[in-house]
């Protein structure tokens, strides 16, 4: 069967908003609507010619079950559309995408929506197994007897809930948060302190110069909360940022001498995003103007405890596939989940040892020019939104190829529980 080109014609997202001491302004589905709304209404189609829906969403509240489906009625795109949700961690926006591009590929499909939206002030408070249990008792108890027995077993800490997002970012395989996992590859690879805390200051410094160049103008639709509050841009990027005041903050995992620190890791953020994609017939049924076709993706696992090495492993096996070289890809979004496991990977390429008995090269494949990679910022400057960021890394790569006259370009980040995705996208000439 002959595979069909897929275009990516068109894509808009939310500005990202730093969680802080509560529930944010937006629920996912508020986030799906607020930049779809506008991005499904420039389009020279009508929302439900749509064949689907598909959005990665990670901490899906109760309310908003299956949020794909409740997104899509709220768009206005009909009650016949199917619209589905996917979770893989912090790949689930990409992994739309890929669900997306592969139906459109094999010809079941024309043109579908494909997001991520994630909410992570919204994360549940979750009760301890103890009071799970106790309420359980409590419950089958049915005389004043048995009632009052039970209240006497009820103890204090019972009404103390568990943060729902420290579980989830913790692996249950090898019991090690996130931030742990960067620690023990800032160890395997030598990454300092320093090291990691200069490429943090260069994120917001280069995501600082983009949004006062207003190269996201285009990218990131103006959001509009129920009070009549409007988010613009951005809102976790500290320009000022510099090297003494990274300097001040403490481990935040290891302590005292561990690598990772709030100020070197991605942040805490609402948002959503979305992108468009369409077969060769859907661009001429509907006059649409593609901006780059996927060529192709890959998925790739590994040891939890060394998951932020997901990248190296998923994008190198990729480009082998298409006989490529480092010198061929001219930009890159590699996910900012920590400081320290962005540069992990880039040690990683260039380690003569890894990339022979891991990678099965020859020799090293070698270091990335950071010029070339998240070239406007990343997750610690910006935020990640875990069903988001897929997403929005795929979006933001077309449209830094378009504005620098680039070609070809490789989206990819690491994915909690040790798996790693990646997408080789190409402009439309």
């Amino acid at each position: 069967m002959t595979e069909r080109p897929v275009y990516i014609v068109d894509g808009s997202r939310t500005p990202f908003i730093k969680a802080r001491s509560g529930p944010g302004p937006f629920t996912p589905v508020d986030l799906a609507v607020q930049c779809g709304r506008p991005l499904l209404a420039r389009q020279p189609v009508k929302p439900d010619a749509y064949d689907q829906v598909i959005l990665g969403c990670v901490n899906v509240i109760a309310d908003e079950m299956n949020p794909a489906r409740v997104a899509a009625l709220r768009l206005g795109m009909g009650e016949q559309m199917v619209a589905f949700t996917v979770q893989i961690n912090c790949g689930s926006g990409m992994q739309s995408i890929d669900t997306a591009y592969r139906y459109i590929r094999e010809g079941s499909a024309d043109l579908i929506l494909a997001g991520g939206a994630e909410a992570l002030s919204h994360s549940p408070l979750v009760l301890r197994q103890g009071a799970v249990e106790w309420y359980a008792e409590l419950a089958k108890a049915k005389s004043p007897f048995s009632i009052a027995g039970q209240m006497s077993r009820l103890r204090a800490d019972y009404f103390k809930p568990v943060i729902g997002l420290e579980r989830g970012l913790t692996d249950p395989i090898t019991e090690l948060n996130m931030g742990q996992t960067a620690e023990i590859l800032a160890h395997r690879f030598n990454i300092t302190r320093e090291d990691a805390d200069a490429y943090a200051v260069a994120s917001h410094h280069r995501l600082a110069h983009a949004q006062e160049e207003g190269w996201l103008d285009g990218e990131v639709e103006s959001a509009f909360d129920r009070e009549g509050n409007v988010y613009e841009a951005d809102d976790g990027v500290r320009p000022k940022n510099d090297m003494a005041s990274l300097a001040k903050l403490k481990p935040a995992f290891e302590k005292p001498y561990g690598k990772v620190t709030p100020g070197n890791s991605s942040q805490i953020t609402d948002g959503a995003s979305w992108v468009i994609l369409a077969s060769e017939e859907a661009v001429q049924r509907h006059g649409l103007t593609p901006k780059a076709v996927i060529r192709d993706s890959e998925w790739s696992a590994l040891d939890p405890s060394v998951m932020g090495l997901g990248p190296v492993l998923c994008s190198t096996r990729m480009m082998a596939r298409h006989g490529l070289q480092r010198e061929d890809i001219d930009l890159w979004e590699l996910n900012e989940a920590f400081a320290a496991q962005v540069l992990a990977c880039l040690s990683a390429w260039e380690d003569e040892e890894f990339c022979r008995e891991i990678l099965g090269l020859e020799k090293p494949f070698g270091r990335i020019d950071h010029e070339r990679l998240n070239v406007d910022g990343g997750a610690i400057s910006l935020g990640h939104p875990v069903g988001t960021s897929g997403n929005r890394i795929v979006l933001h790569l077309v449209n830094a190829m378009a504005r620098l006259g680039r070609n070809r370009g490789i989206a990819t980040e690491c994915i909690g529980g040790g798996l790693g995705g990646a997408m080789l996208v190409e402009m439309v000439q």
